[in-house]
């Protein structure tokens, strides 16, 4: 006998994966230049040169063991204090290394954060969709529901009533993503404020904190100014889940933290140790111990990405689609544009584009159709490829 809920998701097919997989089969038929792969979110950004020189430091100074034995199961001691002390100094905090987690990227960070909050099989969580569809996967082996609301089109804020009517006494946490995967919205301050004062007022309604999980990959990379609010500071009933898989442009290290703020209703030691124990429960204990070494040396060097290739594929991309007709949601961060469909259905759109070798993700994946989600970390010349194969696109869909 097996868990039937672990062969489900073990056997759950992955859209975008799926796509990724098709454009690496099709790059292999027709050359790797023919196909316009917008499908993942893999930054084309080279890791920032101090992050290279202090893997070879650390590799050719220190002790082997220092470097690849096991570290103390939440982190890396002197890991987790370089990173509160960033978080100090950048948000005017008071953090120490016990208010941080260290886990292997914001995936493991966002599992260890919902199984942390669940109590029993009553559970529930509500995400803002468009959501990152691995939510469901996350809650799910935490033995959670996972329910959804939508956003306020066209600015992809919070629509509050469909929020609030959503919270009941089972109701553990709402989860955000700002900047977010899909939409490259980023939630305004007075939207954060919003929220922190319904949560305030339904956590004393139902007798219990509802608490926030920020999932924060893509925090620095906004753009024209917009900045990303700092949820602990509107909210203290908040966990924040972090990588640096963006920000150093290090996704196959795998290297993140979960924030446990002070000042938690329950008690900050006892969301730790629930939060640790999480993270034991899933074998999720000693993030890779190289990649703390290298994070200790580099969270304090202003740790922020070459956004300069995003804002140009950006500018390139919105400005050429928008000259075709085609309509989309402000990207004021990632390094995502979420088109609408001209035809009105995503799922096919992304098919005739498939047939032209335009590989995009329909918004069906994350709880939103009639979108599209195109990944522009990129190199240059598959924009510019791919513009005309958009432009005949557009044509077919008026057809």
């Amino acid at each position: 006998m097996i868990s039937e809920k672990m062969k489900f998701y073990g056997n759950a097919p992955s859209v975008i994966r799926e796509l990724f997989e098709y454009g690496k089969m099709r790059a292999g038929i027709v050359g790797a230049q023919n196909v316009c792969d917008y499908s993942l979110g893999n930054p084309s950004v080279p890791a920032p040169a101090f992050v290279n020189e202090a893997i070879r430091d650390i590799i050719n100074t220190m002790h082997s063991k220092a470097v690849h034995g096991y570290t103390s199961g939440a982190g890396d001691n002197g890991c987790r204090q370089a990173i509160a002390e960033d978080l100090n100094q950048r948000f005017g905090t008071c953090y120490s290394k016990d208010n941080i987690y260290m886990v292997n990227g914001a995936a493991t960070a966002i599992t260890c954060c919902f199984k942390a909050l669940t109590i029993d099989e009553t559970s529930e969580f509500i995400a803002i969709a468009p959501y990152f569809p691995e939510y469901d996967v996350f809650s799910g082996i935490s033995g959670a529901k996972l329910r959804s609301v939508s956003a306020d089109i066209p600015d992809f804020q919070i629509r509050f009533d469909e929020l609030e009517s959503a919270i009941n006494g089972n109701t553990q946490g709402i989860i955000i993503n700002s900047p977010n995967n899909p939409s490259g919205g980023v939630l305004w301050e007075e939207t954060i404020e919003r929220l922190a004062g319904l949560l305030t007022e339904k956590s004393a309604e139902y007798g219990h904190p509802i608490y926030i999980i920020s999932d924060e990959p893509y925090r620095e990379l906004v753009y024209d100014g917009y900045e990303v609010p700092f949820i602990p500071k509107y909210y203290k009933d908040t966990l924040v889940g972090y990588s640096y898989s963006k920000s150093l442009s290090l996704p196959g290290e795998r290297i993140g933290y979960v924030l446990v703020p002070d000042g938690m209703t329950d008690g900050t030691d006892n969301v730790f140790f629930a939060v640790a124990g999480a993270g034991r429960a899933l074998g999720a204990v000693c993030a890779p111990s190289l990649m703390q070494r290298v994070i200790e040396r580099c969270a304090q060097q202003h740790v922020m990405p070459d956004l300069e290739p995003y804002i140009e594929n950006r500018k390139l991309l919105c400005e050429g689609l928008k000259a075709m007709g085609y309509e989309y949601c402000d990207p004021r961060g990632t390094f995502y544009l979420f088109l609408k469909a001209p035809n009105g259905d995503s799922e096919k759109f992304a098919e005739m584009a498939k047939a032209r070798d335009v590989i995009i993700v329909p918004g069906e994946v994350f709880h939103c159709p009639g979108y599209l989600r195109l990944s522009y970390c990129v190199d240059r010349e598959t924009i510019e490829k791919s513009l005309p194969r958009f432009a005949e696109l557009m044509k077919e869909a008026k057809q």
